[in-house]
This record gives structure tokens, sequence and C-alpha cells, in this order.
């Protein structure tokens, strides 16, 4: 299957999911929009996925 996707790494169920998460994010989608897209009952379970990149955070602290 991994080849199919065009992907040549080692990848396991939980990195597609971890790397679904984090491009969302980076997509700007909302953190409850992810949790519920990940079936998640805790925000706090959602944030182990996702990675928030320093430009990302650096866009956020312009904005105020």
């Amino acid at each position: 299957m991994p080849q199919k996707a065009g992907i040549d790494k080692p990848i396991t169920p939980h990195k597609l999911r971890h790397t679904y998460a984090t491009n969302l994010l980076n997509a700007g989608a909302g953190r409850v929009d992810i949790q519920a897209l990940l079936g998640h009952e805790s925000i706090a379970t959602m944030q182990i996925y996702t990675h928030v990149r320093q430009e990302r955070m650096e866009q956020g602290v312009e904005r105020l």
C-alpha cells in the first residue's frame, strides 16, 4: 500500500494520523475541529498529534 501512495519509508497508521492532524493544523483548521475529526474526547489527547510550526506561532503573535 505505501508504494501505491509513493511513500518510500516505513510508516504506521499512527504516523499517518499524526501527519494528517499536523497538516490540518498547519492549514488553519481549529483544534476543536481536528479533535472532532480524530474522534478524541479530550483536546489534550488531540494535542499529542500536532506540532505547531515556528512560522505559525509567529503569525499568531503578529495578529496580537
